[in-house]
């Protein structure tokens, strides 16, 4: 059986605060196909962007990893341990090597007092055996394969000058330019209008399919997810509640969390009903509530079981799983 391009099991990422340690991703698991699409899902708050991060040690020095904490990132040379890796040099390989990230605001992402092209040829010259004039022309290719016209005026201009379909449009041909394995989309849709958004997203699918590459893709929205991925975990206080294929989980959602976020988006056929949002607000990550994490705010909640214990991921079926004591095991796709 193929190895997977990335593997990541029981992530568990905690802070050192005046408070004390606070534990933000709670013994996460998943998997990452090349060439596949995954869609992690989640109100603010759910520890999807620590997550992300966690991939490319990008989180900060206050960060602890959990002792059983493993994220291995399957190469053409060889596995490489993530988390082992601790020098500037050796973290290169997961930071803009094989994997890239489009952060969820470009503005931020670009130095304002630095040109556009510049930033990208720098990020070359780091990462790849280009000359100074090789990165240029690249980057101009890059810009221009993502739909920025003019592209050889555009490089010499700054982020201020673009504007914000542009700026994301620029940050996704950067990520690229360096043709990496895995590319991290958080939130990449969230400040453009959707018309923009819906550009943006045919445009990631168009560079799966030419690259060849593997999205992990961040978002509240499961609207989004539902158009871009294959598979979709969904995120709930540092836990995975809910995996399984995009058709699965949005046809048949099986965690009350999910139902819960499928029930809140407007739907088409009935736009004079009002929406159901759910109850109640995502808990401080210093106040985890004991047992399942979301079981104060459960229409199903069990008394002295939600509040408990944490229930194991059971088989829906196939690769469909949940983790909650109110969902039937599928007996065939457990065993």
């Amino acid at each position: 059986m193929t190895a997977p391009l990335l593997s990541v099991r029981d992530l568990t990422v905690r802070f050192r605060t005046d408070e004390g340690l606070i534990t933000t991703v709670d013994n996460v698991s998943f998997d990452i196909a090349s060439g596949e699409v995954l869609g992690l899902v989640g109100e603010s708050g759910s520890g999807k962007s620590v997550t992300a991060k966690s991939l490319m040690k990008l989180n900060p020095g206050n960060t602890v990893y959990g002792p059983d904490s493993r994220i291995t990132l399957n190469l053409e040379d060889g596995p490489v341990d993530v988390l082992s890796l601790k020098s500037a040099k050796d973290l290169n390989v997961v930071r803009g090597g094989a994997i890239s990230m489009i952060f969820q605001e470009p503005m931020a992402s670009f130095a304002p007092a630095i040109t556009i092209g510049d930033q990208m040829v720098e990020q070359l010259l780091l990462h790849s055996s280009l000359n100074k004039k090789q990165a240029r022309e690249l980057s101009i290719e890059m810009l221009d394969r993502v739909g920025i016209s003019d592209a050889g005026k555009r490089i010499d201009q700054y982020a201020f000058e673009f504007s914000g379909g542009m700026r994301q449009r620029a940050m996704i041909a950067m990520a690229l330019s360096t043709k990496p394995k895995l590319l991290i989309a958080d939130e990449p849709t969230t400040a453009l209008d959707v018309t923009i958004q819906a550009q943006v997203i045919d445009l990631m699918k168009d560079l799966v399919d030419e690259f060849g590459m593997a999205i992990l893709f961040i978002t509240h929205d499961l609207g989004v997810i539902a158009q871009t991925a294959d598979r979709v975990a969904v995120m709930y206080l540092g836990r995975v509640m809910e995996t399984g294929s995009v058709r699965e989980v949005i046809r048949t959602p099986a965690h009350p969390y999910t139902q819960g976020l499928l029930n809140a988006l407007p739907k088409l056929e009935k736009l004079d009903e009002p929406l159901t949002p759910v109850p109640g607000d995502i808990p401080s990550p210093l106040e985890r509530p004991e047992g399942c994490v979301f079981h104060t705010r459960c229409p199903k909640m069990i008394p002295g079981t939600c509040d408990s214990l944490w229930p194991d991921a059971v088989a829906v079926s196939g690769s469909h799983t949940a983790a909650c004591v109110a969902v039937e095991p599928d007996m065939e796709a457990a065993s």
